[in-house]
């Protein structure tokens, strides 16, 4: 029996999975991450922390992504709606800059996989979304890094204009502004 449906979107190695949900008149029942079949589906990583956020309607984090303590992430919302956001930050890499986006919401039960060596962020849809993660490495202060959310060279189609912003995430540079040796590299 097939528990979802793996697709690669337009930027190789990110992916989107949609679940099988089984559901009659009690609610319903989905499987969130099973090992061996997201090995299966290219999924390789060892998740080693499990992070919730919960953010109120029109609140944007992000673009983040650690260097040396680099994170894989699976991303699901599993309340409320929000539009789901990775770029491509390697250097060297054939899409270096470019980004790509899917909305995960408590409907769809999609999750998103996040490789290595890209940012990440998400803008609040619905009044509030309670997002779950996994991570393959743990959280480190020191080495939290992030790229600007409205960097005109990326171009991100963010579905709000005045977004909600923590003071850390309105202070992040432009790719262009970040130095080389603060940038993960391809390959």
């Amino acid at each position: 029996m097939t528990h979802f449906v793996c697709r690669e979107l337009a930027i190789p190695g990110v992916l989107l999975l949609e679940p099988k949900v089984f559901g009659d008149q009690r609610g319903f029942f989905t499987e969130t991450y099973h090992r061996d079949r997201y090995r299966e589906a290219g999924i390789s990583d060892t998740f080693v922390q499990d992070n919730c956020s919960l953010s109120l309607g029109g609140v944007l984090r992000g673009l983040h992504y650690q260097l040396r303590h680099a994170q894989a992430k699976l991303v699901w919302a599993v309340q409320g709606t929000i539009f789901d956001v990775v770029v491509d930050i390697r250097m060297g890499s054939p899409t270096f800059g470019k980004w790509v986006s899917c909305t995960l919401s408590e409907e769809n039960h999609c999750q998103l996989y996040v490789p290595t060596g890209f940012a990440h962020g998400f803008c609040v849809l619905s009044e509030k979304a309670e997002v779950l993660y996994k991570c393959s490495d743990f959280y480190d202060p020191a080495d939290d890094r992030g790229v600007s959310w409205c960097d005109p060279d990326i171009g991100i189609n963010w579905p709000v204009s005045q977004p909600i912003l923590s003071a850390k995430d309105s202070a992040l540079r432009p790719l262009s502004g970040i130095p080389q040796a603060e940038l993960p590299v391809y390959g």
